[in-house]
């Protein structure tokens, strides 16, 4: 038995409340090096005549694996909501062990007059089911469908209210970083019907607020919509319209850093450290000094995001700027409603003011959304006092090596999904934001050098998955796009230009994301690897559902009878062809 490998770590991803009354429990062992894992718990103040008295044994269930580490878990109740657990592990070496608060322990022979239980110092603990601690998860984002918009490049609703030098609407232009095609809050409330037929339940928008760019994430005040987008009353409008159609407002809150155009900023050029502002920012010398060698390629004597010297990095330690940030954030809860803020570089704010940003958010609105930019593992943010989840760009990343770039075996997919979902407790799992690409990344089509079947391969798998799924604006049309700015291209609007059925097939898929949506946020995952041939499958209450997913170069055979298929491309009398992938749906009993 591999006991370098075991690991269990309480009150964390590994021993967690999931609803009020179940804990749910995770342990960590070597691959194919265990054969069975009991879970040994009860009480901790429950004894009789000197000896402590257990609930039954409960076997833990085979989870996910990795390439390296097989997971366990097991559901367990709480009468008075308190317990001590331990884990009896049994190798395939057949080498028996208890494992607890204290370590390794050899198990204790019943045969020999003994109870069978170790010392009540031995346990792990979960002292108290604390409510107040669980991680308590927005329950409609479960069934949110997300459309990303980049409101320059949406629609322009409003030419009055265009920049000067706004570019004709052009869908086949590659963008310039500084230019500006027009769209703004009117082209979006025109438009709320196309998404309301797409299937589409939330909008994520970038950034609104006043800002010099065309992309926004240089704040100049952050209480005014950009004129060149609306007004206050246009917003207003947008929310309301978007919530009477079922649709949740996300806005994109931008606190690491604000734009050199700020007020605050001009204050401190102008005054130096004897601006009010001045401990606002991260300064290191004075005056204050850049040497330029491009927009995105500075030396300065100031912290920036990058090394943008356009934005300069708030000091979120100060608590004036927590004060100003806290009452920006509860604004626009306040005032217009919004469901949610997305956080822009999430990871280099501290964790202090967002777990103050929690607080005051979720005191407005309990089932508001918190959703941060993190692109790489993000436990130390989804302990349930600072966001809900993350961009989900671990599991991004991993979909695209294997289906678009072809860079990864099917193995290696599903070690790394596996490893990132046990990062996490279920219900933050839930949470996550899956998405395929975005303003910051290249059209997902653009990285299938333009395969639309691999593509479809790749929407139909995300959706498939736990956290709640995103399409960013255009994808429904198949539209191309390479990095920013090329990935930012206005919308295709002209019909006899639009890809009809790729619409047809996302409106689907949408349609079967919300027909099944129990199995596939509740439901128990497992796979089935055979070469370049992915299968996955949920079960819950009964259900089974099961999609195939054909990366390989040859047709794949497999039986469907007695069962339904609710969802296909390129599956045709039992044969699965290459690029393509069959959902099915079929009692557990078959």
């Amino acid at each position: 038995m591999n006991l370098s490998a075991i690991y269990h770590r309480p009150e964390s991803e590994y021993a967690y409340l999931y609803t009020a009354s179940e804990m749910r429990v995770r342990i960590r062992t070597a691959l194919n090096d265990i054969a069975k894992i009991v879970v040994v718990y009860g009480d901790p103040y429950d004894f009789s005549n000197g000896v402590w008295q257990k609930e039954a044994d409960i076997e833990m269930m085979r989870g996910l694996a990795t390439e390296t580490h097989q997971y366990w878990e097991a559901k367990l109740q709480a009468p008075h909501n308190r317990l001590n657990y331990g884990f009896n592990i049994t190798g395939l070496d057949g080498e028996e062990l208890f494992f607890g608060d204290q370590g390794f322990e050899p198990l204790i022979d019943e045969t020999a007059g003994s109870d069978g239980l170790m010392g009540s110092n031995a346990y792990f603990k979960m002292p108290y089911f604390q409510e107040i601690d669980r991680f308590k998860a927005p329950e409609w984002v479960k069934e949110t469908i997300w459309y990303q918009i980049f409101p320059e490049r949406f629609a322009n609703g409003d030419p009055s209210n265009d920049n000067e030098g706004t570019l004709p609407w052009d869908p086949e232009a590659h963008p310039t970083r500084e230019a500006f095609y027009g769209g703004d809050l009117r082209g979006v409330i025109d438009h709320l019907d196309h998404l309301v037929d797409l299937g589409i339940n939330g909008i994520y928008f970038n950034p609104i607020f006043e800002a010099p760019t065309n992309h926004k994430y240089d704040t100049r005040n952050y209480l005014e919509i950009d004129p060149h987008f609306g007004t206050k009353a246009d917003f207003k409008e947008l929310v309301d319209k978007a919530h009477a159609r079922g649709i949740k407002v996300m806005l994109d809150a931008v606190f690491n850093h604000i734009g050199d155009e700020s007020p605050e900023w001009l204050d401190v050029l102008e005054n130096g450290e004897n601006s009010k502002y001045a401990d606002w920012f991260h300064i290191h010398s004075w005056p204050i000094t850049t040497t330029p060698k491009s927009e995105y390629d500075d030396n300065s004597n100031y912290e920036t995001f990058a090394f943008t010297r356009h934005m300069p990095k708030l000091n979120t330690a100060n608590p004036e700027v927590q004060d100003y940030l806290l009452d920006i954030s509860t604004y626009w809860i306040r005032e217009f409603g919004i469901d949610a803020w997305r956080i822009d570089v999430a990871n280099e704010v501290d964790h202090h003011f967002w777990k103050r940003f929690y607080k005051a958010v979720t005191a407005i609105d309990p089932d508001f959304y918190i959703l941060g930019e993190i692109w790489t593992s993000a436990q130390s943010w989804l302990n349930g006092d600072e966001f809900n989840g993350v961009m989900n760009y671990a599991f991004t990343g991993s979909i695209i090596d294997y289906f678009a770039n072809r860079k990864i075996s099917a193995d290696k997919l599903v070690s790394n999904l596996n490893a990132q979902l046990m990062l996490n407790r279920d219900q933050t799992n839930q949470m996550m934001y899956n998405l395929l690409d975005s303003h910051d990344a290249p059209r997902v089509l653009s990285l299938a050098n333009g395969d639309k079947d691999i593509v479809k391969q790749m929407y139909a798998f995300m959706f498939l998955q736990q956290g709640t799924p995103d399409i960013y604006y255009g994808s429904e049309y198949a539209v191309t796009g390479g990095n920013d700015p090329d990935n930012r291209k206005p919308m295709e609007w002209r019909p006899e230009k639009q890809d009809h059925d790729m619409y047809a097939f996302m409106k689907a898929l949408i349609q079967l994301r919300k027909d099944q949506l129990a199995v596939l946020v509740d439901g128990d995952l497992a796979w089935q690897i055979e070469g370049d041939v992915v299968s996955l499958t949920r079960c819950l209450s009964g259900k089974r559902l099961t999609a195939v997913f054909n990366a390989s170069e040859v047709a794949y055979e497999m039986l469907t009878v007695g069962s339904q298929v609710i969802f296909a491309n390129h599956f045709n009398d039992g044969n699965l062809e290459p690029k393509g992938f069959v959902v099915i749906l079929e009692s557990e009993a078959i």
